[in-house]
């Protein structure tokens, strides 16, 4: 069973015809990209995007993605990507379900993890920094 989350966006996207294979679907690497602009959405919601990130010395490299293709997402498709954070004191772990809009039928499930690592030592850190536990509490109000 998947986690629930603490806090979730939804983007909007229309599948370009340069994201689809000769088949008219969308080519399987091309959902990563679509995760990562619903997680950039999510991480502006939470005013704590990959500037902050930076200018808190920090780096977040994904560490692990986790795909499960259900349905195919096919050219001109509107499709909603839900981004819904799931864990933040130890890692960045979001998990994403992307539906067809004009149906509602799920397409794909999957989840990223990112950590942070000092961008001056490239150590990884065990716990998240205060700085952004703190913006994401100030959103889900803890």
């Amino acid at each position: 069973m998947r986690k629930k989350g603490c806090f979730a966006v939804e983007t909007e996207i229309k599948v370009p015809f340069f994201d689809v294979d000769s088949l008219n679907i969308v080519w399987h690497g091309n959902y990563v990209k679509y995760l990562e602009v619903a997680r950039c959405a999510l991480l502006d919601a939470l005013d704590y995007n990959y500037i902050t990130m930076k200018q808190c010395g920090y780096m977040w490299p994904v560490i692990a993605v986790e795909l499960k293709y259900v349905k195919p997402a096919i050219f001109g498709a509107d499709l909603i990507v839900r981004a819904e954070l799931v864990e933040w004191e130890t890692r960045l772990k979001v998990n994403y379900t992307i539906f067809d809009k004009a149906s509602g039928e799920r397409l794909t499930r999957a989840s990223t993890t990112q950590v942070a690592v000092d961008l001056i030592t490239h150590e990884m850190q065990f716990t998240t920094p205060e700085s952004w536990q703190s913006a994401v509490r100030k959103v889900i109000n803890l």
